[in-house]
């Protein structure tokens, strides 16, 4: 075996806040291993995030729980619910909105995986 197992155990840090407009608990993102990262997104009943973009970051979107409503550069919005993927090309401007009365849940899972400085705020 050329590389060492790796196993990424619950993370301290927890839940925080997110600028983007959500909360978010990073599962997996680390440098040793920059081809994929992984984070739990919690939207509130009611919330939507930022129009943003991921610079040179494909995103796919992993509905947990709840049901919202997606949108995706020019095209028009659509609902999600539990078990929908979403996939988000690199740079395309994306927001989504929780339409029901109860968290919204996805997982988020980057490649490469995200970097801070490849999150494009769009309202700004």
């Amino acid at each position: 075996m050329d590389k060492p197992l790796i196993v990424r155990n619950r993370p301290e840090g927890g839940e925080y806040w997110f600028r983007e407009g959500c909360f978010v608990t990073e599962l997996s993102n680390s440098t040793d291993d920059e081809v994929l990262s992984v984070a739990r997104i919690r939207v509130p009943p009611g919330a939507v995030t930022r129009w943003h973009a991921l610079g040179g970051s494909t995103e796919r979107y992993v509905i947990l729980a709840g049901q919202g409503e997606v949108e995706l550069g020019g095209e028009p919005a659509r609902a999600v619910d539990i078990h929908d993927v979403v996939v988000i090309p690199p740079d395309c401007p994306q927001r989504i909105r929780n339409t029901g009365e109860t968290d919204l849940l996805f997982l988020a899972l980057c490649t490469p995986h995200f970097r801070p400085q490849c999150y494009i705020d769009l309202e700004d």
